[in-house]
């Protein structure tokens, strides 16, 4: 009793080092160093609240069928009552978003085809970035046993790719094109992904390495450039709208990808099981090597009756092996995804140079300088009045519209 106490406490205390002191250290430093706007109170007066609680209940019942169906299945009665209510809701907010004078999300940006390609790459990205997280403590706590602060160790080797990779994916993603970088790191990103469909039960920290490694640095590598290829093109007044929906995407992503990759552990692994259950009754040597018997122990038990204790011994190897081999799938099927995303990153227009992120719009000359072209006068008319260039401008700041005759 005393023992679980302690342990307890020990694992709170984990809990707040590791989580919720960094997160009031960051809150506070941006409250600190973020730009400050003054909120406009009165735009929520016209906000459509009716779009605001279909979105809400679409993305909702979806994220509740997602999360149910791979343990009650696909078909079962609350997942398709969810699954229609999500599509219902779904159609409901994009007919009166587009038809919306003041729409909440402007949908209008997916015709973008640029952002519509960046949208999907962040979509598969979400997959694959929330599958990796979610496949490593299922297999290192469900295979090998492995207690919270071992899978986290184990894990921290993808973090530390991040980081050394950061400043490197910064210089690169400002000097290389957004359609080339992005596709380097989906394939860096496929590969990491499909060296970890190989695991067996005896794989640990250091077969997890290398893949670790390239999927840290591939996703700093995936990223930047996507998010150049979507948003860098668009006016900022677009910017805000067309983020939202980037981000979504990812999240989306994310959801749909935990609930395929459930689904394969909760539908393959009793598939698993009971083929290795009939490669052991067929004397498969390899099959028992797998499990961790001995081949000679094996060998000399083959043509026996299995009594209760042989079996009550082999359940938990046999649920172990099944296990990874499922997981194994789940890998591969994410490695595809990713790999099946670069098929669309040659259809993204590269961005003229005007577009290019970061580049500077063309700026009106200095009021100081006389100014000598309509284009010029127009250009200081316009950034002062916010509006066409109109007769009452041209009295108010005395210059004279030059003439059209011949």
């Amino acid at each position: 009793m005393v023992g679980g106490w302690i342990t307890e406490t020990w694992s709170w205390h984990w809990l707040f080092l590791i989580n919720i002191a960094p997160g009031i250290v960051c809150a506070l430093l941006a409250v600190q160093l973020l730009p400050r706007e003054q909120p406009d109170v009165r735009r929520a007066g016209g906000l459509d609240w009716v779009s605001l609680a279909m979105l809400a209940v679409a993305l909702t019942t979806l994220e509740v069928a997602l999360k149910e169906a791979p343990e009650r299945g696909w078909a079962s009665p609350l997942v398709l009552g969810l699954a229609s209510l999500s599509i219902v809701s779904t159609v409901g907010f994009a007919r009166r978003t587009l038809s919306a004078a003041r729409p909440v999300v402007d949908l209008r940006t997916l015709v973008d085809a640029r952002f519509a390609i960046g949208c999907l790459l962040s979509f598969v990205l979400g997959i694959g970035l929330f599958g990796s997280v979610y496949l490593m403590p299922v297999f290192l706590a469900f295979v090998r046993d492995h207690g919270p602060l071992a899978i986290g160790s184990i894990m921290l080797v993808t973090g530390l790719a991040q980081l050394a990779t950061a400043p490197v994916a910064v210089v690169m993603e400002r000097r290389m094109d957004a359609r080339i970088m992005t596709g380097l790191g989906f394939l860096l990103f496929a590969v990491g992904l499909g060296l970890s469909a190989f695991q067996t039960p005896q794989t640990d920290f250091d077969e997890m390495v290398w893949p670790q490694i390239l999927r840290g640095v591939a996703i700093m590598l995936c990223l930047l450039p996507p998010t150049r290829l979507a948003l860098g093109h668009l006016p900022p007044a677009r910017v805000a709208d067309a983020s939202g929906l980037f981000n979504l995407m990812r999240n989306l992503g994310g959801a749909i990808g935990l609930a395929l990759i459930d689904t394969v552990i909760y539908g393959r692994s009793p598939v698993h099981g009971r083929e290795i259950i009939a490669r052991l009754q067929a004397g498969d040597v390899e099959t028992a090597q797998a499990l961790g018997i001995p081949a000679l122990l094996f060998e000399s038990r083959m043509g026996q009756p299995i009594d209760a204790g042989t079996t009550a011994v082999l359940a938990p190897m046999v649920e172990k092996l099944a296990l990874a081999e499922a997981i194994n799938e789940a890998w591969a099927l994410i490695a595809i995804l990713t790999l099946l995303a670069l098929c669309i990153v040659p259809f993204a227009k590269r961005a003229a140079p005007s577009q290019a992120w970061g580049s500077k719009p063309p700026t009106c000359p200095q009021r100081r300088k006389r100014l000598t072209s309509v284009d010029q006068i127009r250009c200081r008319g316009s950034a002062r009045t916010r509006r066409p260039w109109d007769h009452a401008t041209w009295n108010r700041t005395g210059f004279k519209p030059p003439s059209t005759s011949p």
